[in-house]
């Protein structure tokens, strides 16, 4: 799938393209990034050193480097019979508008139950490629759930 987005800055048309990776599922759409509010960083919250979108969704264990192999736990608030639905995690690069799979295993894992408060919990191990801006994609059992967004360093 190939979505063309054009910017427009002080005297240049910008064009960029959002292609969606070939393996990812079909319930991913271009329009998803469209959504993303660069702007509502990930905060840490609770006493667990959770970071995330407060009573919605949040990791712990993230050093938030690039081009390294990190154990994350990801948490979630507002899911109803857990171990019964799967998590999908989609990465996007703000700066190449690059959509990545992240995990290290694929792109889904399914759910278990309640954890340090949060009603679903998944351990991860992810690989962000490359520093800057990243939106990470949440959906729960095929809908967007929520988006984090993160800066990672190199």
């Amino acid at each position: 799938m190939l979505f063309v987005m054009a910017a427009c800055t002080s005297d240049e048309t910008i064009n960029k393209e959002i292609s969606l990776p070939e393996d990812i599922s079909d319930f991913v759409q271009v329009s998803d990034f469209e959504t993303i509010d660069w702007e509502k960083k990930a905060v840490e919250f609770g006493n667990r050193d959770i970071i995330g979108n407060e009573n919605k969704s949040g990791v712990i264990g993230q050093d938030m480097k690039s081009a390294k192999v990190e154990k994350w736990m990801w948490h979630l608030w507002g899911i109803e019979e857990p171990e019964n639905k799967e998590l999908t995690i989609v990465g996007f690069h703000k700066e190449t508008e690059t959509v990545r799979q992240i995990l290290i295993d694929g792109w889904a894992k399914g759910l278990g139950g309640p954890n340090n408060g949060a009603d679903a919990h998944i351990p991860s191990n992810v690989e962000i490629p490359e520093s800057g801006d990243w939106a990470i994609l949440l959906y729960i059992d095929k809908k967007l759930f929520d988006i984090l967004v993160y800066e990672i360093i190199e």
